[in-house]
């Protein structure tokens, strides 16, 4: 069977995964748009972040995934049925907790400097509740997720060696079924 380029991806997995990462990666060599979610649930504000309505929030989300090509990345799964069903090919990174730990201390060290612009503000309190959330995703959301992906295996692809991105991205434009 000849392999077919996926036009609608979704992909999961924990704050500092790399999802954003592997998403712009993808949505370059693909020329398919990128969304990350957290902007979908946030408006960004000079002010801060102003959480949307769940009515904006599914608004937002339905409007992408009734487009012909998209790229949609983030942690959250509980409002995101849409993004699984339509979902040409569905990614969950599952990168070593150490890894993520690492990238989210990093990141707040590359923010909180100016090298990188990021969409929030870095405080310590923010970084707490990213190792917060970093622990208890492997706890209680990685088993739940997993359950949800189950009626998806045939479009679920497993990353768990996030540092070879570039060849994994080879790797899934070239074996789908």
């Amino acid at each position: 069977m000849a392999s077919k380029m996926p036009h609608k991806i979704h992909i999961i997995g924990s704050v500092g995964s790399g999802k954003s990462t592997l998403a712009k990666q993808l949505s370059t060599k693909l020329s398919i748009p990128y969304y990350e979610l957290d902007n979908v649930v946030w408006r960004r504000t000079d002010n801060g972040d102003v959480r949307n309505s769940t009515e904006v929030r599914d608004a937002q989300l339905h409007n992408i995934i009734a487009s012909d090509q998209w790229i949609t990345e983030g942690v959250h799964y509980k409002w995101t049925q849409q993004c699984f069903e339509n979902a040409e090919m569905i990614i969950y990174l599952d990168t070593a907790i150490w890894i993520r730990n690492y990238r989210i201390l990093k990141r707040f060290i590359i923010q909180k400097l100016g090298i990188e612009k990021g969409n929030y503000e870095q405080t310590f309190e923010m970084l707490r509740k990213m190792y917060i959330w970093n622990y208890n995703y492997e706890k209680r959301d990685r088993p739940v997720i997993f359950k949800i992906l189950e009626p998806y295996q045939d479009k679920v692809r497993v990353m768990k060696d996030n540092n070879k991105k570039e060849l994994h991205a080879a790797k899934i434009m070239t074996n789908v079924n």
